[in-house]
């Protein structure tokens, strides 16, 4: 409401400067007509009254209009009977004498302003002509109260058109708000937005239907993660107490063999729920949207990876590079892409085989000797906890390739999986390089 009042004050505001400037602008124009037909009233009524004089004719006379000669020994003789004589200066006595010319002046007649023409007479003297302004104050008075009437008119007209029509303009906008505020109570991600139209207002109500099913496919991811995390930790889980209460129900009565393989099992399920928490976290968290894209240097990046990997495992990783493209990303999300990748191919490779790192332009691709990726499973291993049947027994958490995955997507990449020629796999993902 008080929008709709604010955007109504303004458009009042802006009617009444138009109709003040339209009629500032018409009185200046009008007034100087008004006072020109004054000035040739005046010449056409001196014109006449002289003409009438000169003829023997009588005068017809004029409510609004006083004549009288002026004599050339300055002596007044009146031509309007009842009339108050008009005021003589010093010039209408010299038209007078010198029988020429003409002079203008404004006077007081009874507290009555009059315009007077003091017009000279062939033959000597002169006529002087007296209009009543009186009629003139009126006429431009009732301009001026007609114009403000009509200007209040018009405001009250334009307040009520543009209350009406900013209130048709914002209820699609309330409807909106209603149903941010529903949304915002109930927490329901399904409520029902307003239909979009195709002003802004609909442009708003479209970018809100995004805003929405990005919050509700959010929603679900959260909820598929904590259904997926919560059936994948039950497992390692399982075993810690398994091994826990087999401790405590031995009491010390289990061979030492036996004991030390029940603390590896604890160890190796601790280390592997250390990394599943680890990942969950920054899946949960998207860590690696909170870092700056920069200018990288791929080969670089790759190769201190594949460094790190070859002093870990002592593998032999080997970094292959053909026409480098520039790419912007973040650099330690991609290093995290390409650390993931190799653990990949190091946990499925024979120990005596090497990896194989290929760039090219800005596609990265890590070629193993694995098993390799059956062709129904190449766009499954890159969901979360994703385990296939032929490396079910391999120990991981199934969220690696899913953090690839999340990461290039972020930066509008694509990601890919493929059995490689001979055998293995290649899995990869190409970043959009810069022109």
């Amino acid at each position: 409401m008080k929008l709709r009042a604010r955007l109504t004050a303004v458009a009042v505001a802006a009617t009444v400067a138009a109709i003040l400037i339209t009629v500032a602008t018409a009185y200046r124009s009008v007034s100087p007509l008004i006072a020109d037909q004054v000035d040739r009233g005046l010449a056409d009524r001196a014109d006449m009254v002289l003409a009438l004089l000169d003829a023997g004719a009588p005068i017809p006379a004029r409510p609004d209009m006083t004549e009288q000669l002026l004599l050339p020994d300055g002596t007044v003789k009146p031509l309007t009977p009842g009339r108050n004589l008009l005021p003589v200066n010093d010039s209408d006595r010299a038209v007078a004498r010198a029988g020429a010319g003409s002079a203008e002046t404004d006077v007081d007649v009874a507290d009555v302003p009059h315009g007077v023409l003091t017009k000279a007479r062939p033959g000597g003297g002169a006529l002087m002509v007296g209009q009543n302004y009186a009629e003139v104050d009126r006429i431009d008075n009732e301009f001026l109260w007609r114009t403000a009437w009509i200007t209040l008119a018009a405001v009250v007209v334009a307040a009520l058109i543009s209350w009406l029509a900013i209130g048709r303009i914002l209820r699609p906008m309330r409807r909106l708000a209603d149903a941010a505020r529903r949304i915002t109570t109930t927490r329901d991600l399904a409520t029902v937005l307003p239909e979009a139209g195709r002003d802004e207002v609909g442009e708003l109500t479209r970018s809100f239907h995004a805003m929405l099913a990005a919050l509700r496919f959010s929603r679900a991811q959260q909820h598929r993660l904590v259904e997926d995390a919560g059936h994948e930790l039950r497992t390692p889980l399982t075993s810690v107490r398994g091994s826990a209460e087999l401790l405590q129900r031995a009491r010390g009565k289990l061979g030492p063999a036996d004991e030390a393989q029940v603390l590896t099992t604890l160890v190796q399920e601790a280390k592997a729920l250390d990394a599943l928490v680890g990942e969950l976290v920054e899946l949960a968290t998207d860590q690696h949207t909170a870092e700056t894209p920069a200018a990288l240097d791929l080969p670089e990046i790759a190769e201190d990876c594949a460094r790190r990997f070859r002093r870990r495992t002592g593998r032999t990783i080997t970094l292959h590079v053909e026409d480098p493209a520039p790419v912007t990303a973040r650099p330690q999300a991609v290093a995290r892409c390409i650390d993931n990748l190799l653990d990949n191919a190091t946990k499925y490779s024979p120990l005596d085989t090497g990896i194989d790192i290929h760039l090219t332009g800005a596609r990265l691709a890590v070629l193993d000797h694995g098993p390799g990726i059956d062709p129904t499973a190449q766009r499954a291993v890159f969901d979360r906890f994703y385990r296939a049947d032929r490396t079910r027994a391999t120990p991981g958490s199934g969220l690696g390739l899913a953090i690839v995955h999340d990461i290039i997507t972020a930066h509008s990449g694509t990601v890919f999986a493929a059995d490689r020629p001979g055998g293995g796999a290649e899995v990869g993902f190409e970043l959009p390089g810069e022109p």
